[in-house]
């Protein structure tokens, strides 16, 4: 079985053409019921980047700590972008994520000729952009992208927490797991739960009653 390694032919192609940057640009957390989701935009050093680079789901948590300590220091920008619950249930999870995703293009402290988003859609920018299914196993710009996204996000939940330790969210970071659903049955959403996703919104509907 052949596996994908992100390699930097996306990028490459770009540079042949222009004397500017290109960006990876990723997203975390569209299927949890609680919490933001995040965006992260990544200009990487194309003579300084960490070995290992993939996507965030195929590497352990000890990995992508390790891999965003490095890329701190070795990107050439780091942008961040984020959509609180309150936007996801306004304007849906596909949607608020590509807000997150312009707002982490617009965080970077350099100007780029070309942003590469994974998956299918665009969000709204000020310069051209090229989707990349499956981008995060084919971009190393957008790996690192996923790899800044996931352990930000991954920070926030621990934080929240803090503020609400009977969810568990530092471990589940907010994912639908069955202890997660079993603890909002018990105590009701907190104000991070997103009300426009089951079982939330149920739970919501059945206190108009």
């Amino acid at each position: 079985m052949s596996h994908s390694i992100p390699d930097w032919s996306f990028e490459s192609r770009v540079i042949r053409t222009s004397s500017g940057f290109v960006c990876g640009v990723d997203e975390a957390g569209r299927g949890p019921l609680a919490g933001p989701v995040i965006a992260a935009a990544v200009i990487l050093n194309p003579n300084n980047y960490p070995i290992g680079l993939n996507d965030s789901k195929k590497l352990s948590q000890k990995k992508r700590e390790y891999l965003l300590n490095d890329l701190q220091e070795s990107a050439i920008s780091i942008g961040i972008g984020i959509a609180e619950p309150e936007e996801i249930d306004r304007f849906n999870i596909l949607h608020a994520s590509l807000r997150a995703m312009a707002r982490a293009v617009d965080a970077l402290n350099v100007p780029i000729d070309m942003a590469l988003i994974d998956g299918n859609k665009i969000p709204t920018l000020s310069m051209p952009a090229q989707a990349v299914i499956k981008g995060d196993s084919l971009s190393v710009s957008i790996a690192a992208a996923s790899i800044v996204a996931k352990v930000t996000r991954d920070q926030v939940m621990q934080a929240v927490d803090l503020r609400f330790p009977q969810y568990g969210f530092a471990g589940h970071k907010g994912y639908p797991t069955q202890a997660h659903r079993e603890a909002v049955a018990r105590y009701g959403p907190c104000p991070v739960h997103r009300r426009s996703f089951q079982p939330i919104k149920a739970f919501y509907e059945t206190q108009e009653y």
